[in-house]
C-alpha cells in the first residue's frame, strides 16, 4: 500500500467528478429526451430550471471564490480575481505599445529624412557641376556622379585640396 496517496479525494477531485457525471447525465437526458414520455419532460424541464436558479444563487452569495488560495499537493497557486484592476496599472499596461508606437514613428521619420538629405545631396552634385547635356539621358549618370567624387584629381573635391598639401 502506498502511503503517499491520500485514502479521501480532494474537494477539487470531488468538484471534478461531481462536474463530470452532471455532465454524462445531462448529455444523456438530450440525447433521449425526445423518447420520454411529456409529464417526465415537464418533470425534468422543472427541475433544470430549479437547479439553475440554485446555481446562480450560490454564485451570487460567493463573489470573492475567484480570488481565494489554492494549495495543492503542498504549492500554493494565488489567483486574483475579484478585485478591480486600478485605472494607473491599465495606463500602465499601454506604456509599452505607446513606446514602441513613438520608436517606430522616430525610424520612420529618420528614414524620410535621409531619403530627402540623399536627394538633396544628388541634385547638389548635379547642379554644382559642368556636364555635357547627353550626361542627363545616361543610364549610368549616378554612376558617373560617384566615380567624380571619388576621384583625386576632381578640383570641385574639398578632400583633394588636404591631400596635396
Amino acid at each position: 500500500m502506498n502511503k503517499t496517496s491520500p485514502t479521501t479525494p480532494l474537494p477539487q477531485e470531488l468538484d471534478a467528478r461531481m462536474a463530470r457525471f452532471g455532465l454524462r447525465v445531462a448529455a444523456g437526458l438530450t440525447e433521449h429526451g425526445d423518447s420520454l414520455s411529456g409529464d417526465i419532460q415537464e418533470r425534468l424541464r422543472f427541475a433544470r430550471e430549479q437547479a439553475l436558479a440554485k446555481a446562480i444563487a450560490a454564485r451570487a452569495s460567493q463573489p470573492a471564490a475567484a480570488a481565494t488560495v489554492h494549495t495543492t499537493g503542498g504549492g500554493t497557486l494565488a489567483l486574483g480575481g475579484g478585485e478591480r484592476t486600478p485605472r494607473w496599472l491599465k495606463a500602465a499596461a499601454l506604456l509599452p505599445i505607446a513606446l514602441l508606437l513613438g520608436g517606430l514613428l522616430l525610424i520612420q521619420h529618420s528614414q524620410w529624412y535621409e531619403q530627402i538629405r540623399s536627394a538633396a545631396e544628388l541634385d547638389t552634385d548635379l547642379l554644382s557641376k559642368p556636364l555635357p547635356p547627353a550626361a542627363y539621358s545616361d543610364p549610368g549618370f549616378r554612376e558617373y556622379l560617384n566615380e567624380n567624387q571619388a576621384d583625386p584629381n576632381n578640383p570641385s573635391d574639398p578632400n583633394a585640396d588636404e591631400s596635396k598639401e
